[in-house]
């Protein structure tokens, strides 16, 4: 027999999913890769204070944990981040290479050994240190090329980036000389090499201010000399306005690559494409070490692709014919890797969390090898979520997951319509995916309906969408997602009177600009925003995106006014509804000195909010304590602005 159902108003609901329950399951493992025959990968820590750690999963099924704490296995390279882990199997056990958060140095560690991780490179004492990603071992050489992001300043900009090997035997730990450089070619960006089966070849990506990586790079190949050192250096694909995602090598010695230079990220063998459709097979190169496409040693190529989505397939490249894996992963993270007929890769799905996934080619079976997802409350409470489609202004289509409010044993007041929170992806040229989130159930299991927006600049939809964003940041994602808003309350969806807004980093930009400049939302959260654009554009933020404005808002030698008219600093007399600011004081991205500046434009002036910030917090929350503490004050917010009375949750003090 079912639970009774009760009428109770929306948002007030009992839900077993409190705050600590989605703290505990934010984040995914990532970095999959094998080691041998063993799957590996990095899985997230929140109750460890934040920190990845690495995971491997013995031939036998087993799975445990490679290093203990505090070991944590995250780069700071472009600050976002990328592969920091590569492994070199051994006669007595695997070599772990590994970048330790803390300090920033690569630590190699015998992994079936009783030694601690010894350091490989030395600290710096300039700037923000010597800082390494996107590994690649090359025991015959005895080194691991790497991405070195060397700082020879104290400012974000005092910064370069080359191509480096470093030496196992440790003798570069005290010796910034014992460090190789690869190559003399001179980029402001690379990513790792990628090193041919023959072993003459690398293939990388370049680009240079002020392009991001989704709007132009260059495909660079070079010869490996018996010195080991990159000559002839030449640019075979990308440029300015073709953005290529990720090179690799196939068995036989063919390049392949994924470049959007059709408006689509699809693959390309030598220059001929393999398989061209109106889908993405490749995504916004935000962390270095991405990948969406392996070849195997047969011919075929494992992908990730899709419109708005990213499943898991293999493609054939004789026919161009993609067979995708079966069962409920519709959402793959950016991480694959095979060996022999095995794929793997981190999957989810609309009611299922991401699990590390295994494809045998062979059998066409997927299954699940690390990281399960597991129901920790019933699943009749997760979200009946859908992705649609809106149209914006002039006519345009608007992309959106809507999670209505669900709850198996309650039912709201016949007559009322819910609250609905508007989402604001980061990046922003990023997007949501539809993906089973406790953060999201948290507030939808209570009533309270949630609308993920992926607006105009979103990826997965193809580089003309992506290109909305042109010089219009601030317009095109602030109507989208008012107009996706505005159609859920006149088809009585969504409570017209009782709509918010929430975003973190672009998507706080977003939240603030939506409630200083629409009239929509009758509150809003803002996490760790961009508020002051000319602030942020001339050094308040760090290298990679130094110069992003440029295509978001246009040069700032040519078009200051509107980076003054953009920015919501500058109509912060505008903002009238209740706000919920969270701020993490270690965040290098979106610095708290822009929220310091905001609150003071806002001195006075009688609106209701509250800034909570966080020590030891970068850009975005890691430690379980700061999310749980950000997610019931957002709570508090909406049920102190939507008259809803929450029991248990602490009140979140709302001052002026």
């Amino acid at each position: 027999m079912g639970e009774t159902v009760q009428t109770q108003p929306y948002g007030s609901w009992p839900s077993p999913i409190d705050a600590a329950l989605a703290a505990a399951h934010d984040g995914y493992p990532d970095d999959v890769e094998f080691v041998g025959d063993e799957v590996w990968w990095t899985a997230p820590r929140p109750d460890e204070g934040g920190r990845r750690t690495l995971v491997r999963r013995r031939a036998d099924g087993t799975e445990e944990p490679v290093l203990p704490a505090p070991w944590n296995v995250r780069t700071r390279v472009l600050e976002y981040g990328g592969r920091a882990w590569a492994a070199v199997p051994g006669g007595s056990g695997p070599l772990a290479l590994f970048s330790h958060f803390p300090d920033q140095r690569l630590y190699a560690q015998e992994v079936d050994g009783v030694t601690e991780p010894r350091p490989l490179t030395p600290v710096s004492p300039v700037g923000g240190g010597l800082r390494w990603a996107d590994p690649q071992p090359m025991p015959e050489r005895g080194e691991v090329w790497c991405v070195l992001e060397e700082f020879t300043g104290d400012a974000p900009s005092d910064v370069r980036r080359v191509l480096a090997a470093v030496p196992l035997d440790g003798s570069a730990a005290d010796d910034r000389t014992a460090i190789r450089e690869l190559t003399d070619e001179r980029h402001r960006f690379v990513t790792g090499p990628r090193v041919s089966a023959d072993g003459n070849r690398a293939a990388w990506l370049a680009w240079d201010h002020p392009r991001m990586p989704w709007e132009g790079t260059e495909l660079c190949v070079a010869d490996i000399g018996p010195d080991g050192v990159l000559h002839g250096a030449r640019t075979v694909a990308g440029g300015p306005e073709e953005a290529v995602a990720q090179v690799e090598w196939a068995p036989d010695g063919a390049l392949l690559y994924s470049s959007d230079r059709t408006g689509w990220w699809n693959l390309y063998r030598d220059g001929e494409p393999l398989c061209p459709r109106e889908e993405e097979f490749g995504g916004p190169l935000w962390k270095l070490g991405q990948r969406w496409f392996a070849p195997l040693d047969n011919g075929l190529i494992a992908v990730l692709h899709g419109r708005g989505g990213a499943a898991l397939g293999i493609l054939d490249p004789a026919t161009g014919e993609v067979v995708d894996a079966v069962g409920p992963w519709t959402e793959c993270a950016s991480t694959l890797a095979v060996h022999g007929t095995r794929v793997v890769t981190v999957g989810a799905g609309p009611h299922r969390s991401p699990e590390v996934v295994e494809l045998d080619t062979r059998t066409g079976r997927a299954r699940v090898i690390g990281a399960p997802h597991e129901d920790t409350v019933d699943p009749a409470h997760y979200p009946r979520s859908a992705a649609r489609t809106f149209t914006g202004p002039g006519g345009r289509d608007i992309h959106a997951h809507i999670h209505p409010p669900h709850h198996p044993s309650r039912t709201a007041p016949e007559g009322e319509r819910p609250p609905y929170v508007i989402w604001a992806h980061g990046g922003p040229t990023s997007r949501s995916p539809l993906v089973l989130d406790l953060e999201i159930a948290y507030f939808t299991s209570r009533g309270i309906g949630v609308a993920e927006v992926n607006y105009g600049g979103s990826t997965g939809y193809g580089r003309e969408y992506r290109d909305r964003l042109g010089e219009r940041w601030g317009v095109v994602d602030v109507e989208d997602c008012a107009a996706v808003a505005l159609a859920l309350a006149e088809e009585g969806t969504a409570d017209p009177a009782r709509l918010a807004v929430r975003g973190g980093s672009a998507g706080g930009w977003t939240s603030a600009a939506s409630l200083a400049t629409t009239g929509v939302y009758a509150c809003g959260t803002i996490r760790y925003p961009v508020l002051d654009l000319t602030g942020w554009g001339t050094g308040e933020t760090h290298d990679f995106e130094s110069h992003y404005l440029e295509s978001l808002i246009g040069p700032l030698a040519e078009v200051p006014d509107r980076y003054v008219e953009r920015s919501p600093i500058e109509h912060a007399d505008g903002v009238t509804a209740p706000f919920l600011l969270l701020q993490g004081l270690d965040d290098v991205i979106c610095p708290p000195a822009q929220c310091d500046r905001f609150l003071a434009r806002l001195a006075g002036r009688g609106v209701p909010h509250a800034y909570l910030s966080f020590e030891g917090e970068g850009h975005g929350f890691r430690r379980a304590e700061t999310m749980v503490r950000a997610l019931e004050a957002e709570l508090s917010l909406y049920a102190q602005v939507f008259g809803i009375d929450v029991p248990g949750i602490p009140t979140l003090e709302l001052g002026t």
